[in-house]
Protein backbone atom coordinates (compact mmCIF):
# COMPACT_ATOMS: atom_id res chain seq x y z
CA UNK A 1 0.00 0.00 0.00
CA UNK A 2 1.00 3.87 -0.77
CA UNK A 3 0.20 5.92 2.25
CA UNK A 4 0.90 9.64 1.22
CA UNK A 5 0.55 12.57 3.79
CA UNK A 6 -1.68 15.46 2.82
CA UNK A 7 -1.30 19.15 4.45
CA UNK A 8 -3.72 18.24 7.10
CA UNK A 9 -1.38 16.33 10.11
CA UNK A 10 -2.65 12.73 10.33
CA UNK A 11 -5.12 13.03 7.37
CA UNK A 12 -3.69 10.08 5.09
CA UNK A 13 -4.06 8.90 1.62
CA UNK A 14 -4.47 5.29 1.07
CA UNK A 15 -3.75 3.35 -2.31
CA UNK A 16 -4.16 -0.21 -2.63
CA UNK A 17 -1.68 -1.80 -4.89
CA UNK A 18 -3.42 -3.86 -7.28
CA UNK A 19 -2.70 -6.99 -9.70
CA UNK A 20 -4.71 -6.72 -12.88
CA UNK A 21 -4.99 -8.99 -15.74
CA UNK A 22 -7.78 -9.78 -17.90
CA UNK A 23 -10.01 -10.55 -15.90
CA UNK A 24 -9.80 -7.33 -13.87
CA UNK A 25 -7.97 -6.96 -10.54
CA UNK A 26 -7.31 -7.59 -7.18
CA UNK A 27 -6.49 -5.56 -4.43
CA UNK A 28 -5.83 -6.06 -0.58
CA UNK A 29 -7.82 -2.90 0.99
CA UNK A 30 -7.44 -3.25 4.47
CA UNK A 31 -4.15 -5.11 6.25
CA UNK A 32 -4.05 -4.13 10.05
CA UNK A 33 -0.56 -6.20 10.07
CA UNK A 34 1.11 -3.77 7.27
CA UNK A 35 -0.23 -0.79 8.45
CA UNK A 36 0.83 -1.43 11.61
CA UNK A 37 4.45 -2.40 10.93
CA UNK A 38 4.40 1.49 8.77
CA UNK A 39 3.05 3.19 12.07
CA UNK A 40 -0.57 2.95 11.66
CA UNK A 41 -2.48 1.47 14.30
CA UNK A 42 -6.12 1.79 13.13
CA UNK A 43 -8.99 -0.45 14.80
CA UNK A 44 -12.40 -0.31 13.08
CA UNK A 45 -15.21 -2.19 14.77
CA UNK A 46 -18.07 -1.15 11.84
CA UNK A 47 -18.39 -1.08 7.89
CA UNK A 48 -21.03 1.40 6.86
CA UNK A 49 -21.82 1.48 2.70
CA UNK A 50 -23.60 4.64 1.26
CA UNK A 51 -25.23 4.52 -2.17
CA UNK A 52 -26.35 8.01 -3.98
CA UNK A 53 -28.47 7.33 -7.25
CA UNK A 54 -28.17 11.05 -8.53
CA UNK A 55 -25.07 12.31 -9.78
CA UNK A 56 -24.56 15.92 -7.65
CA UNK A 57 -25.72 14.49 -4.28
CA UNK A 58 -24.14 15.70 -1.40
CA UNK A 59 -24.42 14.12 1.83
CA UNK A 60 -22.36 15.97 5.02
CA UNK A 61 -20.89 17.26 6.60
CA UNK A 62 -21.51 14.86 9.82
CA UNK A 63 -19.78 13.97 12.71
CA UNK A 64 -20.00 11.51 15.74
CA UNK A 65 -19.10 13.90 18.58
CA UNK A 66 -17.16 11.93 21.51
CA UNK A 67 -16.99 9.77 23.14
CA UNK A 68 -17.93 8.04 20.05
CA UNK A 69 -15.97 10.08 17.62
CA UNK A 70 -14.96 8.04 14.91
CA UNK A 71 -11.78 7.94 12.67
CA UNK A 72 -12.85 6.63 9.22
CA UNK A 73 -11.29 4.85 6.47
CA UNK A 74 -13.15 6.01 3.34
CA UNK A 75 -13.30 4.68 -0.48
CA UNK A 76 -15.52 4.53 -3.52
CA UNK A 77 -17.05 0.85 -4.62
CA UNK A 78 -18.62 2.46 -7.67
CA UNK A 79 -18.83 5.33 -10.25
CA UNK A 80 -16.60 8.82 -8.23
CA UNK A 81 -17.00 10.89 -5.22
CA UNK A 82 -15.39 14.03 -4.43
CA UNK A 83 -14.39 13.26 -0.49
CA UNK A 84 -13.87 16.20 2.18
CA UNK A 85 -12.46 16.16 5.64
CA UNK A 86 -12.63 19.49 8.02
CA UNK A 87 -10.48 19.62 10.66
CA UNK A 88 -11.94 20.43 14.02
CA UNK A 89 -9.76 19.50 16.23
CA UNK A 90 -9.40 22.06 18.76
CA UNK A 91 -5.93 23.77 18.77
CA UNK A 92 -4.78 21.88 15.70
CA UNK A 93 -2.56 23.92 13.12
CA UNK A 94 -4.73 23.05 10.35
CA UNK A 95 -7.88 24.31 12.58
CA UNK A 96 -11.21 24.67 10.35
CA UNK A 97 -9.16 23.60 7.14
CA UNK A 98 -10.88 21.11 4.55
CA UNK A 99 -8.70 18.66 2.50
CA UNK A 100 -10.49 17.43 -0.87
CA UNK A 101 -9.48 13.94 -3.07
CA UNK A 102 -11.40 12.08 -5.64
CA UNK A 103 -12.08 8.42 -4.69
CA UNK A 104 -13.18 6.68 -7.41
CA UNK A 105 -13.61 2.88 -8.26
CA UNK A 106 -10.46 3.45 -11.09
CA UNK A 107 -8.23 5.04 -8.95
CA UNK A 108 -8.78 2.81 -5.88
CA UNK A 109 -7.75 5.37 -3.45
CA UNK A 110 -8.87 5.31 0.39
CA UNK A 111 -9.07 8.38 2.88
CA UNK A 112 -8.50 7.96 6.57
CA UNK A 113 -9.70 10.60 8.86
CA UNK A 114 -9.07 10.78 12.38
CA UNK A 115 -11.41 11.50 15.08
CA UNK A 116 -12.27 15.39 15.53
CA UNK A 117 -13.02 15.92 11.46
CA UNK A 118 -16.06 16.69 9.89
CA UNK A 119 -16.60 14.60 6.66
CA UNK A 120 -18.57 14.65 3.15
CA UNK A 121 -18.94 13.82 -0.09
CA UNK A 122 -20.92 14.94 -2.89
CA UNK A 123 -21.40 12.33 -6.07
CA UNK A 124 -18.93 13.18 -9.55
CA UNK A 125 -21.16 10.21 -11.03
CA UNK A 126 -24.50 8.14 -10.69
CA UNK A 127 -24.82 5.33 -8.74
CA UNK A 128 -21.90 6.54 -6.52
CA UNK A 129 -20.88 4.14 -3.80
CA UNK A 130 -19.11 5.04 -0.65
CA UNK A 131 -17.40 2.55 2.08
CA UNK A 132 -15.95 3.10 5.05
CA UNK A 133 -14.91 1.21 8.27
CA UNK A 134 -15.20 3.36 11.35
CA UNK A 135 -13.36 3.25 14.65
CA UNK A 136 -16.21 3.38 16.48
CA UNK A 137 -20.25 2.01 16.14
CA UNK A 138 -22.42 4.88 15.62
CA UNK A 139 -24.69 6.22 18.53
CA UNK A 140 -27.96 7.97 17.41
CA UNK A 141 -26.91 10.69 20.09
CA UNK A 142 -23.77 11.07 19.12
CA UNK A 143 -25.11 12.37 15.42
CA UNK A 144 -23.97 15.92 14.38
CA UNK A 145 -23.44 17.98 11.29
CA UNK A 146 -22.39 21.39 9.81
CA UNK A 147 -23.76 23.51 6.87
CA UNK A 148 -21.76 21.76 3.99
CA UNK A 149 -22.31 25.72 2.44
CA UNK A 150 -20.76 27.38 5.70
CA UNK A 151 -18.92 31.13 4.11
CA UNK A 152 -16.34 30.64 6.33
CA UNK A 153 -15.03 26.89 5.27
CA UNK A 154 -15.39 27.54 1.43
CA UNK A 155 -15.36 24.22 0.53
CA UNK A 156 -15.53 23.37 -3.44
CA UNK A 157 -17.89 20.92 -3.63
CA UNK A 158 -17.33 20.44 -7.41
CA UNK A 159 -20.95 20.44 -8.31
CA UNK A 160 -22.19 21.48 -11.65
CA UNK A 161 -25.25 23.30 -9.52
CA UNK A 162 -27.48 22.69 -7.05
CA UNK A 163 -26.70 19.40 -4.91
CA UNK A 164 -29.38 16.40 -3.63
CA UNK A 165 -29.73 17.25 0.04
CA UNK A 166 -31.43 15.67 2.73
CA UNK A 167 -33.51 17.30 5.38
CA UNK A 168 -31.22 17.03 8.14
CA UNK A 169 -28.31 18.23 5.96
CA UNK A 170 -30.49 21.32 4.92
CA UNK A 171 -30.79 22.14 8.57
CA UNK A 172 -27.63 21.96 9.99
CA UNK A 173 -25.89 24.85 11.63
CA UNK A 174 -22.93 26.85 9.34
CA UNK A 175 -20.28 26.36 11.09
CA UNK A 176 -19.33 29.73 12.67
CA UNK A 177 -22.86 28.79 14.74
CA UNK A 178 -21.89 25.51 15.36
CA UNK A 179 -21.05 24.22 19.20
CA UNK A 180 -17.57 22.35 18.89
CA UNK A 181 -17.73 18.93 20.86
CA UNK A 182 -14.37 17.70 19.78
Amino acid sequence: MDIAPTPIENLVVVTPKRHGDARGFFAETWNSAALAERGFDWTFVQDNQSLSEAKGTLRGLHYQAPPYAQAKLVRCGRGAVWDVAVDVRPGSATYAQWFGIELSAENGRQLYIPEGFLHGFSTLTEGAELLYKCSAPYNSDADGSVRWDSPSLAIDWKLGGAPVLSDKDRAAPLFSEWDNPF
